[in-house]
C-alpha cells in the first residue's frame, strides 16, 4: 500500500511510527507545510525511500492531487486540522484514491437557535457527496482515529456481540496526564480542541433526531479505570454522535469529555475575548486568524512527550439489555505515556489517536474491510479490528458496570 500522509504533526508522526514495521506498507509520503517538521520525522523513521518528504499547502487541492498522482498512492490519509478536510477529501475523489480522516468536515452553528437546533452538522459536506463516491466505486472512510474511530468500533462490537437491545451509547474520555514546566499546555491540537469544545454539542435521540445543547452542559461524574479515577465529564461536539445512529440501532447517543475547571476556564476566556475566532482579522497590516495566534503561542503537542506523565483513557459506555437482563459495560483503551514514548517516541494522546488509522489501512489492504461511498467505522465488521488491537500495542478491556 502506498499512502499520501497529509499533515505530519503529532498524530501524523505517530501514524508513520506505528506503521513503519508493517511490511505491507510500501511507502508513506510525508507531507506538511512545515519543512523542518517533515525532515525531523523522516530522520526518526530512518528510511528516505519508504518515507519521502514533500512540502504541501493542504488548502490547495491541486497540490494534493499532483502528489497523489506523482507517487501513485492507493490512499490519502488526512492528518490535518479539520479545516482542511474539504480540499483533501475532494482531491481524493478526483484522483480516485481511498480517503481516510480522523475528524469529519466542520459544522456551522444554527444562525438563530444554536443551542437547540443543528445548523450544518459535522460531516454533512462528506455525506452529501456519498452517492458520487459510491457511483465512482471508491471509499471515503471518515472518523477513524480513536474518538471518533475506535470508540465507534466499540459501539458496533457491543451491538453485535454484547447486547440484544441498546438504550444509550455514550463515549466517555478522561485522563490524569500532566505536563511538567507549563501552566497550560494542551496535549492535542488546540485548534481542534477549541472547535469541538466551544461549538454547540450534539445529542442524538430516537424520535428527536440530532439536536444541540450549550457547551459544557449536563455534567456528570464518571469513574475511569487504571487509577485515573472519578472525573466530571461534560457534553462536547464530536463525530461519534453523528456517526453511530447511522448504523447502530439505539435510543440515545452522547459524547462527554473530562476537561477540568482550568481548561474550561481558559476556553471560556478565549471565547469571551474573541481569540477562538478562526476567521482572519486585520492586525496592523497583517491578516491573521486569532485562533492561529493562540496555537502559535502554545507549545507544540508533538514535542511534549518527554514532559508528560500519566495515562489517557478513551472508551464507550453502553447501556441496554442482554438475554432480558439490564446490562451496562464500558469498553475502553488506556494508553500510558511512558509506554508510548518507549515504543514509538510519541506521547500518549497522539499515539492513541493514530493506531486506529493504521489498523484501518491493514484491514483495507488485506480485503477484510471493503466498501464504497462515504462510510464510518460502524459500517464494517468490528471483530477483526478489535482482534488486532493488542498486536498493535493498544489492548482493549471490557468492564461490566
Amino acid at each position: 500500500m502506498k499512502i499520501l500522509l497529509v499533515g505530519t504533526g503529532g498524530v501524523g508522526e505517530a501514524i508513520a511510527m506505528i506503521a513503519k514495521d508493517r511490511p505491507w506498507v510500501e511507502q508513506i509520503v510525508l507531507t506538511d507545510y512545515n519543512r523542518e517538521r517533515i525532515k525531523e520525522v523522516q530522520t526518526k523513521l530512518g528510511d528516505k525511500r519508504r518515507f519521502p518528504i514533500e512540502w504541501i499547502d493542504a488548502g490547495k487541492q491541486e497540490m494534493i492531487e499532483k502528489l497523489a498522482r506523482q507517487y501513485k498512492v492507493d490512499l490519502i490519509m488526512n492528518a490535518c486540522d479539520p479545516s482542511f478536510n474539504e480540499p483533501i477529501f475532494d482531491a481524493a475523489f478526483n484522483v480516485g484514491a481511498t480517503y481516510m480522516d480522523m475528524a469529519m468536515t466542520l459544522s456551522t452553528p444554527h444562525p438563530n437557535d444554536p443551542f437547540h437546533t443543528c445548523g450544518v452538522k459535522l460531516g454533512d459536506y462528506q455525506f452529501e457527496r456519498a452517492k458520487k463516491w459510491e457511483e465512482k466505486g471508491i471509499l471515503c472512510l471518515v472518523g477513524l482515529g480513536v474518538e471518533p474511530g475506535m470508540a465507534d468500533v466499540f459501539a458496533k462490537y457491543a451491538a453485535k456481540n454484547l447486547f440484544d437491545e441498546i438504550e444509550e451509547i455514550g463515549v466517555r474520555d478522561g485522563s490524569n496526564l500532566e505536563v511538567r514546566g507549563y501552566q497550560f499546555a494542551p496535549n492535542f491540537s488546540i485548534w481542534t480542541t477549541i472547535e469541538e469544545c466551544l461549538n454547540p454539542p450534539v445529542i442524538w435521540e430516537k424520535g428527536k433526531d440530532w439536536y444541540t445543547t450549550e457547551p459544557f452542559s449536563q455534567p456528570e461524574m464518571f469513574e475511569f479505570p487504571d487509577g485515573i479515577g472519578k472525573q466530571e465529564v461534560i457534553n462536547v461536539e464530536h463525530e461519534e454522535v453523528l456517526l453511530v445512529p447511522r448504523w447502530i440501532n439505539c435510543k440515545r447517543v452522547t459524547f462527554k469529555y473530562s476537561l477540568g475547571d482550568q481548561f474550561i476556564g481558559v476556553l471560556k476566556t478565549l471565547h469571551m475575548i474573541g481569540l477562538d475566532n478562526k476567521e482572519k482579522v486585520k492586525v496592523k497590516d497583517v491578516m491573521v486568524a486569532p485562533r492561529d495566534v493562540v496555537a502559535a503561542c502554545l507549545p507544540d503537542p508533538a514535542h511534549l512527550g518527554d514532559r508528560m506523565s500519566g495515562k489517557t483513557c478513551a472508551g464507550t459506555w453502553i447501556k441496554g439489555k442482554k438475554d432480558g437482563k439490564d446490562r451496562q459495560v464500558y469498553m475502553y483503551q488506556v494508553a500510558d505515556n511512558d509506554d508510548c514514548m518507549k515504543k514509538w517516541s510519541c506521547q500518549a494522546v497522539v499515539a492513541q489517536t493514530a493506531f486506529s488509522a493504521v489498523i484501518g489501512w491493514d484491514l483495507l489492504e488485506h480485503g477484510v474491510w471493503k466498501g464504497t461511498g462515504v462510510l464510518g467505522p460502524e459500517a464494517f465488521d468490528p471483530d477483526p479490528f478489535v482482534a488486532k488491537m493488542a498486536d498493535y500495542g493498544f489492548p482493549y478491556v471490557i468492564k461490566e458496570m
